[in-house]
């Protein structure tokens, strides 16, 4: 048996069946991005990357952590040595990611933005960063957004942010929508010992005090209603485990006044405060059919001695395996019971969640709104191909395919929308394999609605965009 075209056209493509849906019904459907950490200054200013490196390794923990395990030095990586050296470095290190889903990445981003058609390595490294280097002249980040077909951008934003790039982008229309998200996890991290500072930072964007839970409703709805002023669709929470302690206002204000005298609460009053405000949060999502996502279960900066040097979001994170299927069946409920409950995702970075997700998100829905509760794309450690089909398998089994809202970036990069085109094929292969197995039919109507629906319908009418 012959072996395949190296990055062919029928990548991750395995029959002619899984071809010819990828090409009549997902290849050229737009995107849309409902989740990801573009920096809109960087849209708003159409900037151009001096080189290859600028774009594609800085903040790209992703490429970071698989340099490290490949023992290069910390100075190729996020020290001083030069652009051209940490892309040697990168080179160096492609070969050996045989089955790395950034293998596969960074070869679609070099074939799709940069017409490379060789694999990157040490030999060829000269000859690629030159090429890049020559198209990047000619490519800023909205040239790159446009032949990336991205119909919506949403970003991930900060409460006290003034989204005045947001503005830019509405007065100045470059293509696509890019919209914020209200990201509120720094009010919710009650036991930071940076809590009492970040409340007097949106004190001072609100225009008022807050000295009270009351004050901090306020505060939260004026923000909101603001976030809602400029597109706002979605909210994102990352949340290391889910909250749900039953809370009176009266205590969830005792413990808020204790934590801005700069008190630490115990973890019982993090709990009992973080449930309430969510609550408070969940009722002004539903207000304005805002989504919620919601994503759990990160080890963050596990690696003290490097978070101490490089910071948060360099490659020290972990997955966790938390229990949630208790707490966040109630907190649910409790949105339910209240009227509030607003159409949510629900990512987890341990693919073991796969059958608790889905099996509680199916005890949340509501007659008439498609798919209100369920679960999110495969998400970050489980970005694979083997996480992306365990993912597939227990939507499909569980809860209903056709109304998944799909792919994502969860990226800071603007060359990662190749990740809607890993996703696609390897979703219309799994089709694909259900039509050659007799589990489905190939029936055009039907597939050209699923495959639609999956890859750009949903999300588009999930999120109203």
């Amino acid at each position: 048996m012959m072996s395949k075209k190296f990055m062919g056209k029928d990548f991750m493509l395995n029959s002619e069946t899984a071809v010819r849906i990828y090409e009549d019904y997902a290849e050229r459907l737009p995107i849309i991005d409902y989740h990801c950490h573009i920096n809109p200054k960087e849209i708003a200013e159409n900037i151009k990357y001096q080189n290859i490196t600028r774009i594609w390794l800085g903040g790209d923990h992703y490429k970071w952590r698989a340099m490290r395990i490949n023992g290069v030095p910390e100075k190729y990586i996020t020290g001083d040595a030069s652009d051209y050296e940490k892309f040697e470095a990168w080179a160096e290190t492609m070969p050996r990611l045989a089955g790395s889903p950034l293998y596969s990445w960074s070869h679609l981003g070099l074939q799709r933005y940069f017409h490379v058609e060789i694999p990157l390595s040490p030999v060829s490294c000269k000859k690629i960063w030159e090429q890049c280097n020559s198209v990047l002249q000619e490519l800023p980040v909205q040239e790159i957004i446009k032949r990336s077909n991205v119909e919506v951008i949403i970003t991930t934003d900060d409460p006290a942010d003034d989204l005045k790039y947001h503005t830019l982008l509405e007065k100045n229309n470059c293509g696509t929508k890019v919209l914020p998200s209200f990201r509120p996890d720094k009010l919710l991290a009650i036991e930071s010992p940076d809590f009492p500072q970040y409340v007097e930072r949106l004190a001072a964007v609100c225009g008022h005090e807050i000295r009270s839970f009351e004050d901090l409703k306020n505060a939260l709805s004026s923000r909101i209603a603001y976030f809602a002023a400029h597109g706002c669709r979605a909210s994102d929470h990352g949340l290391s485990v889910f909250p749900y302690t039953r809370c009176s206002e009266a205590d969830a204000d005792a413990i808020l006044r204790m934590a801005l005298t700069g008190r630490k609460p115990a973890p019982a009053e993090w709990d009992a405060y973080r449930t309430a405000l969510l609550l408070f949060l969940s009722e002004e999502y539903t207000k304005r059919d805002w989504v919620m996502e919601i994503h759990y279960g990160v080890l963050r900066n596990i690696n003290t001695g490097a978070f101490q040097t490089l910071g948060p979001d360099t490659g020290f994170d972990a997955a966790g395996n938390n229990p949630v299927c208790t707490k966040l069946a109630a907190l649910l409920d409790a949105m339910e019971e209240r009227g509030t409950l607003p159409k949510t995702i629900l990512f987890s970075i341990n693919e073991s969640d796969n059958t608790i997700l889905n099996t509680i998100a199916g005890s949340f829905q509501r007659p008439g709104m498609a798919g209100r509760v369920q679960q999110g794309a495969a998400w970050w450690f489980n970005d694979t191909k083997t996480g992306m089909l365990n993912q597939l398998r227990a939507f499909s089994e569980l809860s209903v395919l056709g109304r998944f809202n799909g792919m994502l970036t969860d990226s800071r990069s603007f060359l990662s929308y190749t990740r809607h085109e890993y996703f696609r094929r390897i979703f219309c292969n799994f089709i694909a394999e259900l039509v050659e197995n007799g589990e489905y039919p190939y029936d055009k109507i039907a597939l050209e609605t699923l495959i639609r629906g999956v890859c750009y319908d949903n999300a588009k009418s999930f999120f109203n965009v």
